[in-house]
């Protein structure tokens, strides 16, 4: 592909995702993330355990906040597991309810199976959940399939170990001729863009990263290394596009990607859809369910 088109499709690509927003708990700032859903149809947010604690532990409206999780919160009786559970729960609701003009509690928070969460009554929304030490990550859709993952930025995966499990045959080609701490950093940047698509596809890691690709950089220029993402001026690593595995486009624009540095120690990637459904900008509850499925759905959640 030539050099000024993949600069062209990076651009359009960071226009369609919004970059992943912090959030330090209730309070947000949830602004960037009703920004997002407006003017691009997603959003997504960091966050860590320790800026729910309050939240998690105080929170006098936790029972109806939690929902149908209420059960299996109070159940988990290992201390921090159950404390991880109801922050990472809590940024779901919290982020979705920003993002769809709503209260967190009148959401009904559910799972598919293999643990997706989804939320009953709003098919046309897309959830994505994920973490990695004490960082949190979800993402949120109205247009499509979404998918988020993150790891630490210095986890290290060995390309002589892990490069016929993980790389195209293209892809393999272009890191060989890396230096070995751009080929690390390369590999780091490839697991997170295929573990965020898989997830966005639903299948996770039951599907080969050996089948489907990115690019990883052109003349010799690693798209993922830090010297890379500083020359975009946001800290973002440039969008790529899904590639067959002999490095051949294998989509026609409807995929976007995004790898962003959070925290200074963490990578987060992004992977959306766009399924062309009704582009209408209003994602409000109220105009997506009729007022009787709200009222069905308050009605179940309210705690006995």
């Amino acid at each position: 592909m030539p050099m000024e088109e993949t600069r062209c499709d990076a651009a359009a690509q960071r226009e369609r995702i919004t970059a992943p927003v912090h959030v330090t708990g209730p309070a947000g700032p949830w602004d960037a993330v009703r920004e997002g859903m407006a003017r691009r149809g997603n959003a997504s947010v960091h966050t860590t355990w320790g800026e729910w604690l309050t939240a998690a532990l105080a929170e006098p409206a936790l029972r109806p906040l939690l929902g149908r999780d209420w059960q299996r919160y109070r159940h988990t009786t290992d201390p921090t597991i159950r404390f991880r559970f109801v922050a990472s729960r809590l940024a779901v609701r919290y982020t979705a309810a920003a993002a769809l003009g709503t209260d967190p509690a009148k959401l009904d928070l559910s799972y598919k199976p293999g643990g997706r969460p989804y939320l009953r009554g709003l098919d046309q929304i897309d959830l994505s959940l994920t973490h990695t030490d004490e960082l949190i990550a979800v993402g949120i859709s109205r247009n499509g399939r979404i998918g988020i993952d993150t790891e630490p930025a210095d986890r290290r995966l060995a390309f002589s170990l892990l490069q016929n499990q993980v790389c195209t045959e293209a892809e393999r080609a272009e890191l060989a001729a890396l230096p070995e701490a751009e080929q690390t950093a390369g590999m780091l940047r490839l697991w997170t863009l295929k573990e965020a698509y898989t997830k966005a596809l639903g299948q996770g890691l039951r599907m080969g990263f050996s089948e489907f690709g990115f690019a990883t950089g052109a003349s010799g220029t690693l798209t993922g290394t830090p010297a890379a993402s500083a020359t975009s001026g946001t800290g973002h690593t440039p969008g790529t596009g899904l590639l067959a595995p002999d490095g051949s486009p294998a989509a026609h624009g409807e995929w976007a990607f995004g790898t962003y540095p959070v925290l200074g120690r963490y990578l987060v990637s992004i992977a959306c859809h766009d399924a062309g459904l009704d582009p209408s900008r209003d994602t409000a509850v109220s105009t997506m369910l009729d007022e009787g499925f709200v009222a069905m759905v308050s009605g179940l959640l309210d705690p006995v």
